[in-house]
């Protein structure tokens, strides 16, 4: 099997298109800020585990629901690393790997878009949820506020997916020769 010589750039071409890699720093910090929610994962889940014979039910809710926010936004945080590096700085090389993640194949900067706000949208319901079950300790205007992001969150991530769905449909094939 021949292996392809890599094409030969000019020099500004080189140079802009090698400018992606100024993004390893920024995806290094977000495994970081992973990092950081692992730890709080953990510090909350042993508080739970640990304080359980003193909490009501609604205080167990409350933090089982806050381990849920923490998995969502680390998942978030994945999707952004792997994806965002995949797509913006260079390719993986997983292809055929038994752990590759299914949406890793497909995945371009509108379905990383559409993939993020769905999870954004995850991860508000989840303080919406948190909010309503602690409803009685909250003002009206505060509930009402959370309502309204929520729902901003959710028409935002309707008129991504449309936007998305449009472009895909209208935009031809682009073909290299």
């Amino acid at each position: 099997m021949r292996e392809e010589t890599p094409l030969k750039l000019k020099p500004l071409s080189a140079i802009l298109f090698g400018s992606r890699w100024l993004q390893m720093p920024l995806y290094l910090g977000l495994i970081v800020a992973q990092a950081v929610y692992v730890y709080l994962f953990w510090v909350e889940l042993t508080h739970l585990v640990q304080e359980t014979p003193h909490l009501t039910e609604e205080k167990i809710m409350l933090i089982v629901l806050g381990l849920i926010d923490v998995v969502m936004i680390s998942n978030l945080l994945i999707m952004v690393i792997v994806g965002g590096y995949e797509t913006f700085v260079s390719r993986l090389g997983l292809a055929g790997h038994p752990d590759e993640p299914d949406w890793l194949s497909h995945v371009n900067a509108n379905v990383l878009k559409v993939k993020l706000a769905t999870a954004i949208i995850g991860i508000s319901s989840i303080h919406l949820l948190k909010t309503f079950i602690n409803a009685p300790n909250l003002d009206e205007k505060t509930l009402l506020w959370q309502v309204v992001i929520h729902m901003s969150f959710v028409l935002s991530a309707v008129g991504i997916a449309a936007i998305d769905r449009l472009m895909s449909h209208s935009i031809p094939a682009i073909s290299k020769h």
